[in-house]
C-alpha cells in the first residue's frame, strides 16, 4: 500500500524495507528495488529491478539470495563467489565481449587465417560461400552461444531443398568456425560435432569420364574441330595432356609457364595439396601453349574470361559446357575426367611405376615421410611417361590400333 501511494517529489527518496533493501522513487515518478550492504567497510548499492515488474515478494527473494552471497564473499576461500555488485559488472563486461564475438566476426577471423596459411583462392571462395549462408541465422549470434538446434534449422532447410552438398559443407564450416573460437579461447565446445549425421548424406559420385579408347579417340577429334571461341579449343585440346585438375589448369598465368625447360610449375597456393608441382611438358602440349600465348600474348592468365579485360580467369564451367556442346553428356565426360581418364590408361599400360604416375596427378602420399622422400622423384620417368601419354592421346585421335594392355597391369588396376 505505502509503495502504491509514494508519489514523486522534487527530488528522489527511499522507503526501506528492511534487510538492506529499499525502494527508490525518482522525481520522474520511476520506483526501483535497491539493496544497500557494506563490504570491507565501503557502501555498496545493487540494482534490483523496478516495481511493479518486481513485486515486493519477488525484490525481498532476489535481497535474500544478494545477502546470502555477500556472505559467502565477506568469507573468502578459494571458491567464494564475487559480491554482488562486482558480479554483475562482470557479467555486463562478458555480454559486452560476447556480442563483440559473433559467429559472423569469428568466422571473418577463421577466414582471414585460413588466407594467410595459403589456402587457394577456391578455397577461400566456399568459406565465404558457407558464411553468407550461415549469415542471416548465426552471424549476429554471439558464438559463445550458439546451441547445436540453430545450426540444425539451417541444414535441416537446405535438406529439405535437396541441397545435401551443400549442408555438409556448411556444417563443415561451422564446425571450423567453432573449433577456432575454442582455440581462442571463446568457446567451450563444438555444436557442429554433435550433428554428424543428422542430415543425409550426399551420394558421392565420381567425376565422369570416358575409358573406352575409341570414345576417348572420337572426344580427342571432336575437340580439335571444335568451333568455339579459339582459346577455349586450346583448352579442350590441352587438358587430356597435362592432368591437372580443372581450376589449376583454368588459373593457370603465363608465368608458370617454362618454354626454354619444357615445364610447368604450379604454385603451392593454387595447387589442391597446397605443394607446388612440377609437370614436364611434351611438344604436342608445348605446341598447344604456344598457340594460345599468340591469341593471348599480353595477358596474365592463359585462358581468360571472355569480356573481362583478361582480369579474371576462365570459368570453371566453361570446358564442361564446351563437351556437351560437342554432345559428350555430363553422365559421359567431364573436365576433371580426363585425370582419371590418364590414370586409368597409364596404369593398364605397365610401363610407368604406380609412383610415378601418382607423382604426375599430384595426389598427396598417405605416408608424409614417403610422401617428401618421392617429392623430387621419378622425374626422368616422368618426363619420357609425360610425351607417350600425348603420342598414345595422338593415336587414339587418329583412330590408330590402341596399344594392347599388359594383362598383369589390368589386374593390379
Amino acid at each position: 500500500m505505502a509503495i502504491r501511494k509514494a508519489k514523486p517529489r522534487g527530488r528522489h527518496y527511499k522507503l526501506a524495507d528492511g534487510g538492506g533493501l529499499y525502494l527508490l522513487v525518482t522525481p520522474a515518478g520511476g520506483r526501483l528495488w535497491r539493496f544497500k550492504y557494506r563490504m570491507h567497510g565501503i557502501e555498496r548499492k545493487l540494482s534490483i529491478g523496478p516495481y511493479p515488474e518486481l513485486s515486493l515478494a519477488e525484490a525481498r527473494e532476489r535481497r535474500d539470495a544478494a545477502r546470502k552471497a555477500v556472505a559467502l564473499a565477506r568469507e573468502g576461500g578459494e571458491n567464494a563467489p564475487l559480491e554482488p555488485v562486482a558480479a554483475k559488472r562482470r557479467a555486463k563486461a562478458e555480454a559486452k565481449v560476447a556480442l563483440g564475438h559473433t559467429f559472423d566476426a569469428v568466422a571473418g577471423e577463421c577466414i582471414a587465417k585460413a588466407k594467410r596459411e595459403g589456402r587457394a583462392k577456391e578455397t577461400i571462395r566456399k568459406l565465404e560461400w558457407a558464411r553468407e549462408l550461415l549469415r542471416p541465422a548465426l552471424g549476429k549470434r554471439p558464438v559463445s552461444h550458439i546451441e547445436p538446434r540453430e545450426l540444425l534449422i539451417v541444414l535441416k532447410k537446405l535438406e529439405a531443398e535437396d541441397k545435401l552438398d551443400t549442408a555438409a559443407h556448411v556444417r563443415a564450416f561451422a564446425g571450423r568456425v567453432f573449433k577456432y573460437a575454442i582455440a581462442t579461447d571463446r568457446r567451450k565446445d563444438n555444436p557442429a560435432a554433435h550433428l554428424s549425421g543428422a542430415t543425409a548424406a550426399p551420394v558421392r559420385k565420381h567425376m565422369a569420364a570416358i575409358l573406352d579408347p575409341a570414345r576417348v579417340g572420337a572426344l580427342l577429334r571432336a575437340s580439335d574441330n571444335y568451333s568455339g571461341t579459339p582459346l577455349v579449343r586450346a583448352a579442350l585440346l590441352l587438358s587430356p595432356h597435362v592432368m591437372l585438375r580443372p581450376g589449376e589448369l583454368r588459373q593457370a598465368e603465363w608465368t608458370e609457364i617454362d618454354f626454354d625447360h619444357a615445364i610447368w610449375r604450379v604454385p603451392a597456393a593454387r595447387a589442391k595439396m597446397r605443394r607446388e608441382h612440377v609437370f614436364p611438358l611434351s611438344k604436342q602440349v608445348l605446341a598447344i601453349l604456344r598457340d594460345a600465348k599468340a591469341l593471348n600474348c599480353a595477358g596474365t592468365f592463359v585462358f581468360p574470361a571472355m569480356g573481362k579485360g583478361g582480369k579474371r580467369p576462365m570459368s570453371e564451367n566453361t570446358v564442361n559446357q564446351a563437351l556437351r556442346r560437342m554432345g559428350f553428356g555430363k553422365e559421359e565426360m567431364s573436365a576433371h575426367g580426363w585425370r582419371a581418364v590418364a590414370s586409368t590408361f597409364l596404369n593398364e599400360s605397365g610401363k610407368w611405376s604406380p609412383d610415378a604416375i601418382e607423382r604426375a596427378l599430384a595426389h598427396k602420399d598417405g605416408d608424409a615421410v614417403r610422401g617428401a622422400y618421392h617429392r623430387g622423384t621419378h622425374w626422368a620417368e616422368r618426363l619420357e611417361m609425360a610425351q607417350w601419354w600425348s603420342d598414345y592421346l595422338d593415336r587414339l585421335r587418329a583412330g590408330d590400333v590402341v596399344v594392347p594392355f599388359a594383362a598383369q597391369a589390368r589386374a593390379h588396376q
